[in-house]
């Protein structure tokens, strides 16, 4: 019974994150003349990133761990993208915080690479969620 209510949670986060992930787009687009709003609004993106990414990793350890169902390639390819996504993560809010932003060119440069990085991002999540519903429809088996 525990497992299954942590899988659900696990997949409601999943798809709550899904939905933050394409609401980021917006904020290269709302902050496109503010240099300073941009900054901020990217550093509580990062913190709601990195929040909702670690109550998806801790509520999927909690469901390994109390249906022992031991680490299979999927959860180990899960535990991979999740590491992944953190450190771009992270590595874009570093460029972010110490860039000049006042140079226009440096400003449209991190916008651009916002916007790809959330591409990355997004198709990350998108591959392991595929990779996930052919495994529950039992159309690969890994």
């Amino acid at each position: 019974m525990i497992v299954e209510e942590m899988l659900s949670i696990h997949s409601m986060l999943v798809n709550i994150f899904l939905g933050f992930l394409l609401l980021g787009f917006s904020i290269p687009l709302f902050t496109s003349k503010n240099p300073l709003r941009f900054k901020k609004a990217s550093f509580i993106y990062t913190m709601t990133f990195q929040a909702l990414a670690t109550m998806i990793a801790f509520s999927g350890i909690v469901a390994v761990f109390t249906g022992d169902l031991g680490w299979e390639i999927t959860t180990i390819i899960m535990f991979g993208i999740w590491a992944v996504m953190m450190y771009i993560e992270i590595q874009k809010h570093k460029m972010i915080k110490v860039a000049n932003l006042n140079d226009n060119e440096t400003f449209k440069i991190l916008k651009l690479g916002f916007i790809k990085i959330s591409i990355v991002q997004l198709l990350l999540l998108a591959i392991m969620m595929v990779i996930m519903l052919l495994k529950a429809k039992g159309v690969i088996s890994i």
